[in-house]
């Protein structure tokens, strides 16, 4: 018993590399619910762009969170290295998916997301344990 409560008790200890798996979760998590939105009622996906951007913005901030939480402090910088990986990574996986060229908006997403991983990051440093 104590060996697999030792293999499933693993943490990362690293606070970027934490909140970027938290990040990739609520991802797989929205994208799973956009999923089922998609099949139950009558949107398209051409319809879906606003909510992908909703989703990545949750996704970001919870990544930021984490890492905020993880990191003793500077939540915000942990928060927004946690949020530029992460557009980075999507946008990466995007460009290799979709054989697209980068563009100037990319780059404005991949801020806002390092933006939105700061504010987690902020919150996240403050829900630390006393």
């Amino acid at each position: 018993m104590y060996l697999i409560r030792r293999l499933f008790s693993w943490r990362i200890a690293n606070p970027v590399l934490s909140g970027l798996c938290r990040s990739f979760l609520w991802m797989l998590l929205g994208a799973f619910v956009l999923s089922l939105l998609l099949w139950g009622s009558g949107l398209k996906e051409q319809d879906l762009s606003m909510y992908t951007y909703i989703v990545h913005g949750i996704a970001a901030a919870f990544g930021g969170l984490t890492a905020g939480r993880r990191a003793t402090n500077k939540g915000w910088y942990q928060g927004s290295l946690t949020g530029i990986f992460y557009g980075i990574i999507v946008l990466l996986i995007g460009f290799l998916a979709l054989d697209s060229s980068p563009s100037g908006v990319d780059l404005l997403w991949v801020l806002a997301a390092a933006a939105i991983g700061a504010l987690g990051g902020m919150f996240g440093v403050n829900l630390q344990k006393s």
